[in-house]
């Protein structure tokens, strides 16, 4: 076996340490050339801002107050399809109605929504009847009423919790 001398014993060394700077430098390189970057091109999708119309006030199961919104109304296919994609914040007490013509089913998802919300689905009589809390933005998984639902209201994460908002609970929309 040779012997190894001590300038190549400092080399050695001197390698093993370069070598993983090297190749974090390559792969850097190589992330920075994958165009995942946006193209100039591509513009910014510019933050909505909604024109609150209606209030919502949410009662518990004994009808009894307990707090009110101020929401925007989604009333058509275009609204409803819409929603709250690229609405960026949302006052604390707002949010959006969803108002449709039959009481059925309903299926919601979160995607070009960048909030995290809570969803609450009401039937015909104004009863809550599910509430889905901290929803994921962005998720195009699939949020079902489980039961008939003619409307359904979009709060900021949380909001159910800290106003003790629960199913079999209900609402009153006023304007």
């Amino acid at each position: 076996m040779p012997k190894t001398t001590h300038t190549q014993k400092s080399l050695n060394s001197y390698s093993a340490l370069l070598l993983p700077f090297v190749l974090l430098l390559t792969l850097t390189f190589i992330a920075g050339c994958s165009g995942s970057e946006r193209p100039e091109t591509e513009t910014a999708q510019e933050e909505r801002h909604l024109n609150y119309e209606a209030t919502v006030t949410f009662l518990d199961s004994r009808g009894e107050e307990i707090t009110t919104i101020e929401a925007a109304i989604a009333d058509d296919d275009a609204s409803r399809s819409e929603g709250l994609m690229n609405v960026n914040s949302l006052p604390e007490h707002a949010g959006m109605l969803f108002i449709f013509d039959e009481n059925r089913e309903r299926s919601f998802w979160m995607a070009s929504t960048p909030l995290s919300l809570d969803i609450i689905f009401v039937n015909e009589d104004y009863e809550i009847v599910r509430i889905h809390r901290n929803t994921s933005p962005f998720s195009t998984d699939s949020i079902p009423s489980e039961l008939p639902a003619k409307y359904v209201v979009e709060v900021n994460s949380g909001y159910t919790m800290r106003h003790d908002i629960n199913e079999g609970g209900s609402i009153q929309i006023g304007e």
